[in-house]
Protein backbone atom coordinates (compact mmCIF):
# COMPACT_ATOMS: atom_id res chain seq x y z
CA UNK A 1 0.00 0.00 0.00
CA UNK A 2 2.63 2.42 1.19
CA UNK A 3 4.55 1.68 -1.79
CA UNK A 4 2.29 2.54 -4.90
CA UNK A 5 2.12 6.32 -2.85
CA UNK A 6 4.11 9.04 -3.18
CA UNK A 7 5.55 10.65 -0.15
CA UNK A 8 3.01 13.61 -1.15
CA UNK A 9 0.46 11.92 -0.47
CA UNK A 10 0.91 9.83 2.20
CA UNK A 11 1.35 13.37 4.38
CA UNK A 12 -2.52 14.02 2.83
CA UNK A 13 -3.73 10.78 4.01
CA UNK A 14 -2.11 11.62 6.99
CA UNK A 15 -3.52 14.84 7.85
CA UNK A 16 -6.95 14.03 6.79
CA UNK A 17 -6.87 11.78 10.29
CA UNK A 18 -5.96 14.34 12.20
CA UNK A 19 -9.04 16.41 13.64
CA UNK A 20 -9.01 19.95 12.70
CA UNK A 21 -8.92 22.23 15.69
CA UNK A 22 -10.50 25.57 14.54
CA UNK A 23 -11.63 28.16 17.26
CA UNK A 24 -15.63 27.99 17.90
CA UNK A 25 -17.57 30.51 17.06
CA UNK A 26 -18.34 31.81 20.61
CA UNK A 27 -14.86 31.81 20.93
CA UNK A 28 -14.32 34.45 17.97
CA UNK A 29 -16.68 36.27 19.29
CA UNK A 30 -15.43 36.57 22.35
CA UNK A 31 -11.69 37.66 20.97
CA UNK A 32 -14.02 40.35 18.90
CA UNK A 33 -13.68 43.83 20.50
CA UNK A 34 -16.16 46.66 19.42
CA UNK A 35 -17.06 49.93 21.51
CA UNK A 36 -20.27 51.41 21.83
CA UNK A 37 -22.47 53.75 23.49
CA UNK A 38 -24.42 53.23 26.53
CA UNK A 39 -28.10 54.97 27.27
CA UNK A 40 -26.21 57.98 28.69
CA UNK A 41 -23.32 58.47 25.97
CA UNK A 42 -20.78 56.93 27.99
CA UNK A 43 -18.33 54.80 25.80
CA UNK A 44 -18.19 51.10 26.96
CA UNK A 45 -15.85 48.42 25.27
CA UNK A 46 -16.69 45.01 25.28
CA UNK A 47 -17.15 41.79 23.11
CA UNK A 48 -20.11 40.80 21.25
CA UNK A 49 -21.90 39.05 23.95
CA UNK A 50 -21.37 42.44 25.87
CA UNK A 51 -23.68 44.32 23.22
CA UNK A 52 -26.32 41.20 23.29
CA UNK A 53 -26.25 41.93 27.32
CA UNK A 54 -26.72 45.15 26.49
CA UNK A 55 -29.44 44.52 24.19
CA UNK A 56 -31.12 41.99 26.48
CA UNK A 57 -30.91 45.00 29.26
CA UNK A 58 -32.49 47.68 27.07
CA UNK A 59 -35.66 45.08 26.30
CA UNK A 60 -36.15 44.81 29.84
CA UNK A 61 -36.00 48.68 30.35
CA UNK A 62 -38.55 49.18 27.22
CA UNK A 63 -41.41 46.67 28.93
CA UNK A 64 -40.81 48.04 32.25
CA UNK A 65 -41.43 51.31 30.34
CA UNK A 66 -44.54 49.67 29.11
CA UNK A 67 -45.57 49.30 32.62
CA UNK A 68 -44.87 52.82 33.87
CA UNK A 69 -46.87 54.24 30.84
CA UNK A 70 -49.97 52.27 31.25
CA UNK A 71 -50.27 53.13 34.77
CA UNK A 72 -49.44 56.74 33.42
CA UNK A 73 -52.93 56.07 31.43
CA UNK A 74 -54.91 54.49 33.83
CA UNK A 75 -54.32 56.29 37.04
CA UNK A 76 -53.06 59.99 35.44
CA UNK A 77 -49.70 61.32 34.92
CA UNK A 78 -48.65 62.16 38.30
CA UNK A 79 -50.73 58.82 40.02
CA UNK A 80 -47.42 58.30 42.25
CA UNK A 81 -47.21 61.59 44.32
CA UNK A 82 -49.68 60.49 47.08
CA UNK A 83 -49.04 61.51 51.00
CA UNK A 84 -46.63 59.87 52.50
CA UNK A 85 -46.71 56.21 53.14
CA UNK A 86 -43.81 54.25 55.69
CA UNK A 87 -43.15 51.04 56.58
CA UNK A 88 -46.83 50.34 55.99
CA UNK A 89 -47.74 53.31 58.45
CA UNK A 90 -50.21 55.31 57.42
CA UNK A 91 -48.86 59.02 58.32
CA UNK A 92 -51.93 60.94 57.19
CA UNK A 93 -55.49 60.07 58.32
CA UNK A 94 -56.96 60.90 55.36
CA UNK A 95 -55.13 58.57 53.54
CA UNK A 96 -57.40 56.16 51.15
CA UNK A 97 -57.01 52.42 50.45
CA UNK A 98 -55.80 53.75 47.03
CA UNK A 99 -53.51 55.87 47.83
CA UNK A 100 -51.71 52.91 49.87
CA UNK A 101 -52.02 50.95 46.68
CA UNK A 102 -50.41 53.09 44.58
CA UNK A 103 -47.30 53.49 47.63
CA UNK A 104 -46.96 49.82 47.23
CA UNK A 105 -46.77 49.43 43.61
CA UNK A 106 -44.85 52.70 42.99
CA UNK A 107 -41.77 50.58 45.62
CA UNK A 108 -42.22 47.79 43.63
CA UNK A 109 -41.61 49.30 40.47
CA UNK A 110 -38.59 51.59 41.60
CA UNK A 111 -36.88 48.37 42.91
CA UNK A 112 -37.33 47.08 39.32
CA UNK A 113 -35.85 50.29 38.04
CA UNK A 114 -37.36 53.45 36.60
CA UNK A 115 -37.57 53.81 32.70
CA UNK A 116 -34.78 56.35 31.61
CA UNK A 117 -37.48 58.66 30.00
CA UNK A 118 -39.38 58.77 33.45
CA UNK A 119 -36.44 59.12 35.39
CA UNK A 120 -36.31 63.17 35.37
CA UNK A 121 -39.82 63.45 36.30
CA UNK A 122 -40.32 60.86 38.71
CA UNK A 123 -36.83 61.67 40.69
CA UNK A 124 -37.04 65.53 40.93
CA UNK A 125 -41.06 65.05 42.33
CA UNK A 126 -40.06 61.83 44.77
CA UNK A 127 -36.81 63.35 46.39
CA UNK A 128 -38.35 66.26 46.81
CA UNK A 129 -36.62 68.28 44.94
CA UNK A 130 -39.64 70.20 43.22
CA UNK A 131 -41.03 71.11 46.74
CA UNK A 132 -37.91 72.62 47.44
CA UNK A 133 -37.76 74.55 44.04
CA UNK A 134 -41.38 76.09 44.85
CA UNK A 135 -40.71 77.48 48.03
CA UNK A 136 -38.09 80.48 46.21
CA UNK A 137 -39.04 82.54 43.47
CA UNK A 138 -39.11 80.80 39.69
CA UNK A 139 -36.13 82.80 38.53
CA UNK A 140 -33.83 81.52 41.26
CA UNK A 141 -31.12 79.56 39.43
CA UNK A 142 -30.97 82.26 36.80
CA UNK A 143 -30.91 84.97 39.29
CA UNK A 144 -28.27 82.91 40.82
CA UNK A 145 -26.22 82.17 38.11
CA UNK A 146 -26.02 85.94 36.81
CA UNK A 147 -25.05 86.58 40.29
CA UNK A 148 -21.97 85.07 40.79
CA UNK A 149 -20.56 85.18 37.04
CA UNK A 150 -17.12 86.24 36.95
CA UNK A 151 -16.44 85.67 40.73
CA UNK A 152 -13.21 83.94 41.92
CA UNK A 153 -13.63 81.69 44.94
CA UNK A 154 -11.25 79.12 46.33
CA UNK A 155 -14.25 76.76 45.42
CA UNK A 156 -14.09 78.03 41.87
CA UNK A 157 -10.57 77.98 41.03
CA UNK A 158 -11.17 74.04 42.01
CA UNK A 159 -14.31 73.34 40.26
CA UNK A 160 -12.37 75.00 36.80
CA UNK A 161 -9.25 72.14 37.63
CA UNK A 162 -11.73 69.56 37.66
CA UNK A 163 -14.13 69.93 34.87
CA UNK A 164 -11.71 68.42 32.27
CA UNK A 165 -11.34 65.18 34.85
CA UNK A 166 -15.05 65.08 35.37
CA UNK A 167 -15.88 61.70 33.05
CA UNK A 168 -12.94 62.84 30.35
CA UNK A 169 -13.98 61.54 26.69
CA UNK A 170 -17.82 61.42 26.85
CA UNK A 171 -19.89 62.67 24.15
CA UNK A 172 -21.41 65.96 25.90
CA UNK A 173 -19.83 66.16 28.96
CA UNK A 174 -16.27 66.35 27.60
CA UNK A 175 -17.63 69.46 25.49
CA UNK A 176 -17.24 73.23 26.08
CA UNK A 177 -20.93 72.37 26.81
CA UNK A 178 -20.98 70.29 28.81
CA UNK A 179 -17.90 72.25 30.96
CA UNK A 180 -20.09 75.33 31.18
CA UNK A 181 -23.38 73.71 32.21
CA UNK A 182 -21.85 71.63 34.86
CA UNK A 183 -19.67 74.58 36.21
CA UNK A 184 -22.75 76.46 36.39
CA UNK A 185 -24.68 73.80 38.87
CA UNK A 186 -21.45 73.48 40.68
CA UNK A 187 -20.45 77.19 41.51
CA UNK A 188 -24.18 77.99 41.60
CA UNK A 189 -24.40 75.91 44.61
CA UNK A 190 -20.88 76.77 46.33
CA UNK A 191 -22.05 80.10 46.87
CA UNK A 192 -25.68 78.57 47.74
CA UNK A 193 -24.08 76.72 50.69
CA UNK A 194 -20.95 78.12 51.99
CA UNK A 195 -20.64 75.57 54.64
CA UNK A 196 -19.99 72.80 51.46
CA UNK A 197 -18.55 75.13 49.47
CA UNK A 198 -17.21 72.97 46.62
CA UNK A 199 -16.29 69.34 47.70
CA UNK A 200 -14.18 67.03 45.27
CA UNK A 201 -16.43 64.26 44.64
CA UNK A 202 -19.16 66.76 44.00
CA UNK A 203 -18.04 67.13 40.01
CA UNK A 204 -19.42 63.69 39.44
CA UNK A 205 -22.76 63.63 41.34
CA UNK A 206 -23.98 66.40 39.54
CA UNK A 207 -22.18 65.86 36.00
CA UNK A 208 -24.56 62.31 36.28
CA UNK A 209 -27.51 64.36 37.42
CA UNK A 210 -26.96 66.33 34.41
CA UNK A 211 -27.47 63.31 32.23
CA UNK A 212 -30.35 62.03 33.90
CA UNK A 213 -32.14 65.35 34.59
CA UNK A 214 -31.59 67.24 30.80
CA UNK A 215 -31.90 70.58 32.25
CA UNK A 216 -29.03 72.33 34.86
CA UNK A 217 -31.73 74.21 36.74
CA UNK A 218 -33.38 70.36 37.66
CA UNK A 219 -29.95 68.90 38.05
CA UNK A 220 -28.76 72.24 40.65
CA UNK A 221 -32.39 71.41 42.70
CA UNK A 222 -31.52 67.68 42.44
CA UNK A 223 -28.15 68.64 43.95
CA UNK A 224 -29.42 71.12 46.62
CA UNK A 225 -31.93 68.05 47.90
CA UNK A 226 -29.95 65.30 48.26
CA UNK A 227 -26.60 67.69 50.21
CA UNK A 228 -29.74 69.09 52.41
CA UNK A 229 -32.31 66.65 52.63
CA UNK A 230 -31.22 62.89 51.53
CA UNK A 231 -27.69 62.36 52.95
CA UNK A 232 -26.28 62.93 56.36
CA UNK A 233 -25.24 66.46 57.39
CA UNK A 234 -21.48 67.39 56.97
CA UNK A 235 -20.63 64.82 53.96
CA UNK A 236 -19.20 67.17 51.58
CA UNK A 237 -17.89 69.97 54.13
CA UNK A 238 -14.35 70.65 55.43
CA UNK A 239 -14.18 68.02 58.01
CA UNK A 240 -16.16 65.28 56.00
CA UNK A 241 -17.24 63.79 59.20
CA UNK A 242 -21.26 63.03 57.42
CA UNK A 243 -19.14 60.73 55.15
CA UNK A 244 -17.23 58.91 58.72
CA UNK A 245 -20.46 58.27 60.13
CA UNK A 246 -21.95 56.68 56.22
CA UNK A 247 -18.31 54.29 56.61
CA UNK A 248 -18.81 53.58 60.53
CA UNK A 249 -22.22 52.65 60.17
CA UNK A 250 -21.78 50.48 56.77
CA UNK A 251 -18.30 48.89 58.28
CA UNK A 252 -20.40 47.91 61.87
CA UNK A 253 -23.46 46.24 59.15
CA UNK A 254 -20.77 44.07 57.64
CA UNK A 255 -19.10 42.99 60.79
CA UNK A 256 -22.59 41.87 61.94
CA UNK A 257 -23.78 40.38 58.83
CA UNK A 258 -20.47 39.44 57.22
CA UNK A 259 -17.32 39.06 59.27
CA UNK A 260 -15.63 36.56 57.63
CA UNK A 261 -15.67 38.62 54.57
CA UNK A 262 -14.69 41.20 56.21
CA UNK A 263 -12.04 40.13 58.21
CA UNK A 264 -10.34 37.95 55.16
CA UNK A 265 -9.90 41.10 53.31
CA UNK A 266 -7.74 42.74 56.43
CA UNK A 267 -8.11 46.16 55.77
CA UNK A 268 -10.25 48.78 57.29
CA UNK A 269 -13.32 49.50 55.27
CA UNK A 270 -13.35 53.38 55.89
CA UNK A 271 -9.24 53.04 53.41
CA UNK A 272 -11.43 51.80 50.74
CA UNK A 273 -14.78 53.50 51.16
CA UNK A 274 -14.11 57.03 51.39
CA UNK A 275 -14.09 57.21 47.45
CA UNK A 276 -17.40 55.49 47.01
CA UNK A 277 -19.31 57.64 49.53
CA UNK A 278 -17.98 60.44 47.91
CA UNK A 279 -19.20 59.73 43.85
Amino acid sequence: MYGTQSKRDLALEFQSQIPILRPSIHSRRANLTVKFQDLYGFTVEGNVDDVNILNEVREKVREQGRVWWALEASKGANWYLQPEVSNGIVLKSSLKISALANAITLKKLIRKGIPPVLRPKVWFSLSGAAKKKSTVPESYYNDLSKAVEGKVTPATRQIDHDLPRTFPGHSWLDTPEGHAALRRVLVGYSFRDSDVGYCQGLNYVAALLLLVMKTEEDAFWMLAVLLENVLVNDCYTTNLSGCHVEQRVFQDLLTKKCPRQLSECGIFFSMRGLRFYFT
